[in-house]
Order: C-alpha cells, then structure tokens, then sequence
C-alpha cells in the first residue's frame, strides 16, 4: 500500500541524527521486556517510548522523571532509588548507557579525560550507571559522535567494565553498540566488539577510520535498514508529543514536526 500523502512529505525530508540513534535504539527493545534508560537520556527515552507504539506494545518501559513511565516517581521527584532496587532484583532486562568514551572491552568512562589526578576534563560521573552494568541482562551502549576520541582503545578512566572475571555475578553485560555510523554486536567469548552493519551514507573504511580500535570483521557487513515510514511517523508525531512532557527542547530541535 503507497504512503499517504502526509507521510511521504515525512520520508522526503529526511531524518536527524538523533531521529536514526532513537529509531535503532528502539528497535533493541523487545516485546513483553522490562527496559529503561536513565536520567537525561532523550535519545534512548524517545527509542522506548517508540517501541510500545509499534513492535513491543506490551514491553514495561521506564524512563525516569516521566510523569507517565516513571512508575516509581512519587509527589513530583523520580523514584531513582527503587529502579535502582528494581535491577538488584534481577528485573531490568534492557539498559540503555552512553559514555565519554568507550572502548573495544566495552569499558566506558564517564568520569575524566586524561589522568585521574590531572584531568583535561572533568565529567559529572554516573550516579547507579556503574552497578546498572552489571545488573541488566542486556545492555546497549550508544554514543551520539562516531570519532577516534569517543571510540578508543582503552578509556581513560573505567567508569564500568564490560569485562567481568567469572566468579563475578553478572546476568547479563554489553550486547550492542550504536553510532551515528554503525552497529556493533559484542562477542561475548572473544571479548571485542564485532561490526554489525554500517548506516546508510556512510561506508565500512569510514567507519574503521574513525576508531581509534578495529572491531572484528565478519565476510559481509551489513546495511542498516533506515527508519520506515511508520517509525518516522510515529516519532513525530506520537513520540514526540510525549518525549516533549519530559525533554521539551530535546523534542523541538531534534524530531521533526510532523507538518
């Protein structure tokens, strides 16, 4: 069936960066699930919220401060505390983490660039982000710049391990890595991240040169499917109107309006 009207006028424009990370984003989230993304997370707040309202209607989703899928926030605060008790028991299925830099162990820092004692730049950490690591069964990292000082060898300072020794419990770990270049699996036995699929515009050398690691290498790499019709089309319209109730200029300068 063709596209109506309003919807091709949609397609024709194009998307945002941060439109294409929030559509890949929710496409990890799977049905039934218990999923969430933590404090100032637009991004990955717009990909859960995308997810109920096309292939996982019935996924529990949390995204924090919001006055409808925070189920913990009580009297106007977020309830940070119990979706922190909530993973310690085992029931947070998918997290969603970002970094300053991330590297090939799935290591990510959120705290200096540079030495600890004299930093080039300090960060305001991760309040939780480091046990939420270990705790979810899944975790998706994602970074919003693809470049050689986000992408590293070794970060410079572990904010949280994506490598466990085996007497650590740990249910789940690092599963994905999104950029606005490419979609990386992580090869749980090797202990290095595996190149998944390269974006459309781009190309896999692009993707390599602009990594300070090179992630393994299957035969064939993957072309990531762009958002459909349906996706742009929900996050501009239903998406956005409820990621405004929490992140309002996010909303306005990084999803289009559906016109």
């Amino acid at each position: 069936m063709s596209a109506t009207p309003a919807i091709q006028s949609l397609i024709e424009r194009g998307y945002t960066p941060d439109e294409y990370l929030a559509v890949l984003l929710s496409r990890q989230v799977r049905d039934g699930e218990t999923a969430a993304c933590g404090m100032v997370s637009p991004i990955p707040a717009a990909g859960l919220i995308l997810a109920t309202q096309t292939h996982a209607p019935r996924a529990r989703i949390i995204v924090l401060e919001s006055a409808e899928f925070d189920p913990f926030r009580r009297d106007g605060y977020s309830g940070s505390t119990e979706f922190h008790f909530m993973a310690q028991r085992g029931e947070l299925d998918l997290f969603f983490v970002s970094g300053v830099q991330i590297d090939e162990q799935a290591n990510i820092n959120l705290h200096v660039v540079g030495s600890h004692d004299h930093p080039k730049m300090r960060f305001p950490g991760g309040y939780g982000t480091g046990m939420l690591y270990y705790m979810a069964k899944r975790v998706v990292l994602f970074r919003t710049e693809h470049t050689k000082r986000t992408l590293v060898h070794r970060v410079d300072f572990v904010a949280a391990a994506g490598i466990t020794p085996s007497d650590i419990h740990r249910p789940g770990g690092p599963a994905m890595l999104v950029t606005p270049m490419a979609q990386f699996d992580w090869d749980k036995a090797a202990g290095r991240w595996s190149l998944a699929s390269v974006h459309p515009g781009h190309t896999k050398q692009e993707v390599l040169d602009n990594m300070g690691f090179t992630p393994a290498l299957p035969a064939t790499v993957a072309a990531t499917a762009p958002p459909s019709e349906d996706e742009l089309f929900l996050l501009r319209t239903v998406v956005r109107e409820k990621v405004a109730m929490v992140y309002p200029e996010f909303a306005e300068k990084s999803i289009l309006a559906a016109v």
